[in-house]
């Protein structure tokens, strides 16, 4: 039986336990195209062959750049890893400039493209690239040559498949498998090197902590799978046995969960607020005795909490909720979900309440790239869940807090260190431990609790510290409120830009009739918006000591985005940027001169 220890391994090993007739699956052209586990192998292997023709060596990196998750790029991933290289996953909306430094720093050899968008960007810099030799694109593009091409390569030198095995026979766990670029809330992005050990454990002690059918299940993934939260968790589905489903944009999730009505799925908090919004949304339009259940059932759910504590009353009406309105959001998201993982950002407590009320369970876990990437993840079974934490670390997981607070990790997830900056590898790695940089706790039952980022942490002009997560995770509860940054360093007192959800305030604008405009432009200074907005302040200032209350506000006109450089790509907010960005307002607040 295969050994599961390199990341090239799991088809293999799938292939042995699990053989799928739908082991990847892509929409094409409106059709699901289904790749069997037989066939991922051999296009693996046919793209090793074509690299290997093509000249790659043991240690070459190649990169990978795509709009959306798509079968090819599990094939590349496997094909490009069993010949001893490493592949550059690239984060498709970064700037040209981006592209650039990623592909030089990395020195990669050839790219693999998605399509034209994709292509325009690496086109406008491959002559400054000096490394790269040459571009392939997953679409047909005219001017582009396809990746086809490297797998008729391969097809033509069978002969070359005694050296796929031995270098296949080569790699060992601890080798580098890829180089994962952090978008970084500051500075030049960092280059994570994670070995084949690193993620492959991960996703072996992860499997544990997933409730479904091994060999008979379907995923549906739609996070970026540069990122290391989804393509871990894409190792660990074919460990697994689970079907792939490739989702076709975030434009078209909520038909595809119909379509494929998947057991499992990833979630960021964003989008999990975004669905229960528009829940919410259509429960405010329902009228008389049904929309008194509605919001009945949803109160009911935001007191949810889990393994029966409630009692058996609350247990009797939740039936009765589940049975009426519950069941209506399951089909929403096909109807079948045993699991939604949660991660990248904190999960609103009432969140994880109300859809796990709703019997559509939200599983938060915590975790960074440089940890590939799960410390820690909540779990049903066995007492293993607990509302407003990040669940218990995984196996082989040590977790220490130290003196200040700081999370500090030990484990077989932690990355070999930052690709050619052996300083700030020495920062982050010391003691044998990995400093996250993150403020928490870990309760008497072994469950961790994210409290803040170290560095986001602030102390006022009153010598008060000051922890804005807490506040901002707070204050988004807001319907009213899409993204908060709380400012307030060496200044009186802690103070908030705001962004008020223009989406929302446009609808409760129409149906209250308060004649708020509908450009966000001239709205954020509409003194009935910034009146309504002060009220949800107050009531979610009520939690907070006197030194951390916010004394003051600001609504600034955009939404922010990944593209004007407000978020990271996986929606972090770049707390620098968005204070200069908005520095008059910043400046309004404190009375300052510009």
């Amino acid at each position: 039986m295969t050994d599961v220890k390199r990341l090239f391994d799991f088809p293999y090993y799938q292939l042995e336990q699990y053989p799928l007739e739908a082991a990847l699956v892509s929409k094409v052209n409106g059709e699901w195209i289904k790749t069997s586990t037989q066939e991922y192998i051999d296009k693996a292997n046919a793209i090793s062959r074509g690299l290997i023709k093509l000249g790659v060596q043991p240690n070459d990196k190649v990169a990978i750049i795509s709009m959306t998750n798509r079968t090819e790029w599990n094939v590349c991933d496997i094909g490009i890893l069993q010949i001893g290289a490493q592949d550059v996953p690239i984060y498709p909306t970064i700037s040209e400039e981006e592209y650039e430094y990623v592909l030089n720093h990395s020195e990669s050899k050839y790219c693999f493209v998605s399509c034209t968008e994709v292509l325009g960007k690496v086109d406008k810099i491959k002559a400054n690239v000096p490394s790269l030799k040459g571009v392939y694109s997953f679409d047909d593009i005219g001017s582009c040559d396809n990746w086809s091409e490297v797998l008729k390569l391969g097809d033509e030198n069978q002969d070359l498949q005694e050296e796929v095995e031995q270098r296949k026979a080569a790699v060992k766990e601890d080798d580098l498998a890829t180089l994962i670029y952090t978008s970084g809330t500051t500075g030049r992005p960092k280059g994570v090197m994670l070995s084949h050990k690193n993620i492959a454990s991960n996703a072996k002690h992860s499997k544990g902590r997933l409730p479904i059918q091994m060999g008979d299940s379907k995923a549906l993934s739609f996070l970026p799978v540069c990122h290391i939260y989804e393509r871990m968790l894409l190792y660990m589905y074919q460990y697994c046995g689970v079907s792939i489903y490739f989702a076709e944009s975030l434009e078209t999730i909520s038909d595809n969960l119909k379509e494929v009505h998947p057991e499992v799925m990833t979630a960021v908090p964003r989008l999990l607020e975004k669905v229960y919004d528009k829940i919410i949304a259509k429960g405010t339009d329902l009228t008389g005795i049904k929309k008194k259940l509605f919001f009945w059932a949803v109160e009911l759910g935001l007191k949810w909490e889990p393994y029966g504590k409630n009692g058996a009353w609350y247990e009797f009406k939740l039936k009765i909720a589940r049975k009426l309105i519950f069941s209506k959001w399951q089909e929403a998201l096909g109807g079948n979900l045993k699991a939604i993982a949660s991660g990248s950002a904190a999960l609103q407590p009432r969140l994880a309440r109300v859809f796990n009320a709703a019997d559509c369970p939200v599983m938060e876990g915590y975790g960074l790239t440089e940890t590939s990437p799960v410390v820690s993840v909540n779990d049903m079974r066995d007492k293993g869940f607990k509302i407003g934490t990040v669940g218990k670390p995984l196996p082989d997981t040590e977790v220490k807090i130290a003196e200040d607070g700081e999370i500090l990790i030990k484990g077989p997830q932690v990355m070999q260190g930052y690709y050619k900056d052996p300083e700030k590898t020495a920062e982050v790695l010391k003691n044998g431990y990995f400093h996250t940089g993150d403020i928490g706790i870990l309760d008497e039952n072994g469950f961790l609790k994210i409290t803040d980022r170290k560095k986001s942490m602030f102390k006022t002009s009153g010598g008060k510290y000051v922890a804005p997560q807490l506040i901002e995770n707070a204050m988004k509860q807001s319907r009213f409120i899409e993204q908060i940054l709380v400012v307030g360093e060496g200044e009186k007192m802690p103070a908030a830009l705001i962004q008020p959800n223009w989406e929302f305030v446009a609808d409760w604008s129409e149906r209250k009739e308060k004649g708020i405009p509908s450009d966000p432009a001239e709205a954020y200074q509409n003194e009935v918006l910034i009146k309504r907005i002060q009220k949800e302040v107050e009531k979610f200032n009520e939690r907070f000591g006197k030194w951390e209350k916010i004394k003051r506000f600001e609504l600034t006109p955009d939404i922010w985005s990944i593209d004007d450089g407000h978020l990271t790509p996986t929606m972090k907010m770049k707390r620098k940027v968005i204070k200069e960005k908005y520095i008059d307002l910043y400046n309004k607040i404190y009375e300052k001169e510009s």
